[in-house]
């Protein structure tokens, strides 16, 4: 007799984003990096809005990216301290994300961020996933896994202690060193951006922080720094206005003073009219 489909014990299906761990319970390992995440984000709106005007895009901040199922499964994930994945709907059957599972989505991510506490050696490492003599699993490390499982085309490594920044490129299945631009950037091609580091206060700490500049070397503001830079826009166009009011005030006085002047010298109304620019009716009320 031919077996049933349901007697013969079909794997379970791969495990979904609502079946997954959202965390591996480790702590965030210092003060910047959150701040650092969303400054990210937020000076990255209007531009993300132009390369997706049908909002089909996710950014990942401290969410694990599984790639490999394990027991248990967050040994199987990576979590980058900030991502982005272009042409996915942010949401997943109305769903908020809860993390990003590979073998469910057909997107990778275009640029991944690592924002090292320590000295970076963690962030490079590039031990691959092989099996001890004892049998054990080895964990590969975070680089190994984005370059050679992953293939992330874009990852960067910021050293916050030493705000080092190192951009690598995926080009022909290896991660390539890439090289700052004339203005000390690392352009994203495929973004239409370049990353960098930039010192200054944000959100009341003063640092060296990464952020965004387009292809023309314009810094990429957060919409608290557009509010406030169309708040002076606003204020100097309201000075520029007094000061022309102020300007046609004296103008006008000068005018005025200058009439009796000029019409005590002998000139006629109309040669008054005439040196002034005025009308020979304003020459005589105001004469």
């Amino acid at each position: 007799m031919t077996q049933s489909l349901s007697a013969t014990g079909l794997p379970p299906a791969f495990p979904d984003h609502t079946q997954l761990p959202e965390s591996d319970g480790t702590f965030v390992k210092n003060f910047q990096e959150h701040p650092q995440s969303i400054l990210l984000t937020d000076s990255l709106e209007n531009t993300l809005q132009t390369l997706h005007p049908d909002g089909q895009y996710a950014i990942g901040q401290d969410c694990g990216i599984y790639w490999r199922e394990t027991d248990p499964p967050e040994r199987g994930a990576e979590a980058p301290d900030w991502f982005y994945v272009p042409n996915v709907p942010p949401l997943l059957d109305g769903e908020i994300r809860r993390s990003y599972v590979l073998w469910r989505e057909y997107m990778v991510p275009l640029i991944a961020i690592e924002l090292a506490s320590g000295d970076g050696s963690e962030e490079r490492d590039n031990t691959p996933l092989s099996r001890l003599p004892e049998g054990i699993t080895q964990k590969p490390g975070k680089f190994w896994v984005y370059e050679q499982i992953i293939r992330i085309p874009y990852y960067a490594i910021y050293t916050i202690k030493t705000s080092q920044l190192e951009v690598y490129n995926w080009v022909n299945a290896r991660y390539r060193l890439l090289e700052p631009n004339d203005r000390g950037h690392y352009p994203i091609d495929r973004m239409g951006v370049e990353l960098g580091v930039w010192e200054g206060s944000y959100q009341n700490q003063t640092q060296r922080w990464l952020r965004w500049w387009d292809n023309q070397g314009n810094l990429l503001l957060t919409g608290s720094e557009q509010a406030r830079l169309e708040r002076l826009h606003t204020e100097q166009e309201r000075q520029r206005a007094e000061v022309e009011r102020q300007r046609a005030d004296r103008a006008e006085q000068t005018q005025q003073d200058a009439i009796p002047q000029l019409l005590a010298m002998g000139l006629t109304v109309e040669q008054v009219a005439q040196a002034l620019s005025l009308s020979v009716e304003d020459v005589q009320r105001l004469g």
